[in-house]
């Protein structure tokens, strides 16, 4: 991959007891782009994610940020590696006793501590991008699935990370809500430019908003490429993979 590389995992193993999860997980994540991680239910995809963030320490292996190993630095020097990153979870995480404007406060009033009247405007400016302009009077129990998930994009967005970790972001909605989701965060993505790293069981969805796929099985990482080269596969593991989820069978190419 010729392509900067601003995340690297190298032979990372983890297991919680007796299970062993990650297996040796190598994987390059490209810079300003969307990298999706598919693969089978239970493989370890989300815990390979809090690998990336820091929230969880290999048992072996390598995890580089930006030139920095994670493995090799205090839990100082870790907190501001994580000042690089923004989240954005399966259920959108919003603190339930706070409006929609102020959970995407919420991170400029903990970490910036700038004029209140700044921080409402990139609040507002960043609610108009994901279409809740006039949604910040409202509470998390009075939106929908999909407005949530754009108010923690929302949130997620307004520290202008260089790193978003996607977990799912799409789990719970319906069709057509999934498609509309995964249009904004390539719409945002693209105006802001930032590092994407999704998790998702979304096939055939994921490919067109996707920039490279990889695969994650048997604790490793199997397969890794464009995203238009990933559904030409003959790797029979993976097309298999592909045909299943996407409903249809495909021949090899």
């Amino acid at each position: 991959m010729s392509l900067p590389i601003i995340v690297k995992l190298e032979e990372v193993e983890k297991a919680f007891g007796d299970q062993s999860v990650l297996k040796g997980v190598t994987l390059g994540i490209p810079k300003g782009k969307i990298t999706t991680i598919i693969g089978p239910s239970g493989e370890g995809k989300s815990v390979m994610l809090k690998h990336i963030i820091g929230l969880i320490r290999p048992d072996r292996g390598k995890i580089i940020v930006d030139g920095t190993d994670l493995t090799r630095i205090d839990d100082r020097e870790l907190n501001d590696i994580r000042k690089k990153f923004a989240m954005l979870f399966q259920s959108a995480a919003l603190f339930d006793s706070m409006n929609v404007f102020d959970n995407v406060a919420f991170p400029l009033r903990e970490k910036r501590r700038g004029a209140e009247q700044e921080i409402c405007r990139l609040v507002q400016e960043m609610l108009d991008r994901v279409e809740l302009g006039n949604m910040g009077h409202k509470f998390p129990a009075e939106l929908s699935g999909g407005m949530k998930k754009r108010a923690g994009l929302a949130r997620a967005l307004v520290m202008r990370p260089e790193i978003i970790l996607f977990d799912e972001p799409t789990t719970g909605l319906d069709p057509l809500m999934a498609h509309a989701i995964h249009k904004l965060i390539l719409a945002m993505q693209k105006t802001f430019g930032f590092t994407g790293v999704m998790v998702s069981h979304q096939i055939p969805e994921i490919f067109p908003i996707s920039d490279w796929v990889a695969m994650l099985k048997n604790g490793k990482i199997i397969a890794m490429s464009p995203s238009d080269e990933f559904q030409q596969t003959a790797d029979p593991v993976v097309l298999e993979f592909i045909s299943v989820n996407n409903g249809v069978l495909l021949a090899p190419a």
